[in-house]
């Protein structure tokens, strides 16, 4: 398995087709190294990262409204065959603030998991925290509660492990256990704003095939 090797180039677009696919601390031309890893392991967010973003302070509350993005059931299939383990962690506060239910959020998940493993991937386990921001919980991102109990239970080696997400807050949730972090532009985070994020992401990506395509290289 192709390994990550951290560059300290400034963050830049590289145009690849039509979009781009990868931007910052790293070239085309840079090989990956990040360690000897038996059991290659990722984190994904969810809103942004696998289903459409729905917007700043809104939630997906319904079946209906959960689209997967166009190519991500192709990256985590990617993912699997390429042996990784891949967990989601992502906060889900509309349960905590009774937006929505909790039983609409583990239909929500079940269809998500049942799609994607009819489409070859393998989710090994999908984490949240349903807490509202407020009860300043030990779980919720950018605090790494998820990845740690993922790490309890599945003996992960953490920062050994890349978190794929769309935000800020999840760059600084990989930073907090030393894990890589890889932003995907396909959600909230645009680099426009680049400026004004609060943390350096390892690696930015346009959406998740393309990251997916870097890490099993």
């Amino acid at each position: 398995m192709p390994n990550l090797k951290k560059c300290n180039a400034k963050i830049r677009a590289t145009k690849v087709g039509s979009g781009t696919e990868l931007i910052g601390r790293v070239s085309p031309r840079d090989t990956l190294s990040f360690g000897s890893v038996s059991d290659p392991t990722v984190f994904l967010d969810r809103d942004g990262v696998i289903n459409r973003y729905p917007g700043d302070r809104l939630y997906v509350t319904s079946l209906k409204k959960f689209r997967f993005l166009p190519r991500a059931k192709k990256a985590i299939a990617l993912l699997s065959k390429a042996g990784f383990r891949i967990f989601v962690a992502s906060n889900q506060a509309g349960v905590g603030k009774g937006t929505y239910s909790q039983r609409t959020l583990d239909a929500i998940t079940a269809k998500m998991l049942k799609d994607i493993e009819q489409a070859g991937g393998e989710i090994t386990k999908v984490y949240y925290c349903t807490h509202r921001k407020e009860l300043g919980c030990s779980c919720r991102k950018p605090k790494p509660g998820l990845l740690k109990k993922a790490g309890r239970e599945f003996k992960v080696n953490l920062k050994k492990t890349y978190f794929l997400g769309d935000t800020m807050r999840d760059v600084l949730t990989a930073h907090a256990v030393g894990a890589k972090s890889i932003l995907i532009l396909c959600g909230k985070e645009k680099l426009s704003n680049q400026r004004n994020w609060e943390a350096k992401p390892d690696f930015v990506f346009k959406d998740l095939l393309a990251a997916a395509k870097f890490l099993t290289r």
